[in-house]
């Protein structure tokens, strides 16, 4: 079995590191063409993409990293080894309080940005918006956006 480890260094400190990400990719058919199964997790979010298979991969015809990359994209494709498309920053909408105050509903960001974004907001002040049907679900579109520019 292969472990792939993804570990974040923050301001590039070993002593600080930590595990945020994890791929196990094994063999299940042995041979010249084997197949892998993949599985990847990652943090609080646990399970990402799907269990895939990568089927009859040429083994010692190329790199390590070729397989990993294979069966990563597997994974985050359904199946397929091409990777999806790039995605693209979160399409979150914006709303306006009728004193003009522009929030963001959390249960609108899609995940893994929004359990990522609560976090970071977590000691923050928030916005209550009376009129939401979940008034304190909600944060100001300043946050929003410095956490999307990576200030926050």
């Amino acid at each position: 079995m292969l472990r792939v480890t993804v570990e974040l260094w923050p301001g590039g400190r070993e002593r600080a590191r930590r595990v945020i990400a994890t791929a196990d990719i094994g063999r299940i058919k042995n041979g010249a063409h084997a197949d892998y199964e993949v599985r990847l997790e990652e943090g609080s979010l646990g399970d990402v993409g799907d269990e895939a298979v990568v089927r009859e991969y040429p083994r010692w015809s190329a790199s390590v990293w070729d397989l990993v990359a294979r069966c990563i994209a597997a994974s985050l494709n359904g199946g397929q080894e091409g990777l999806p498309q790039r995605p693209s920053s979160p399409d979150v909408p914006m709303h306006t309080r009728s004193d003009g105050l522009r929030y963001v509903r959390l249960r609108e960001i899609p995940e893994p940005a929004r359990t990522v974004f609560r976090r970071h907001i977590e000691y923050s002040t928030r916005p209550a918006i009376a009129d939401d049907p979940e008034p304190m679900d909600c944060a100001y579109a300043w946050d929003w956006d410095d956490f999307l520019r990576g200030r926050r």
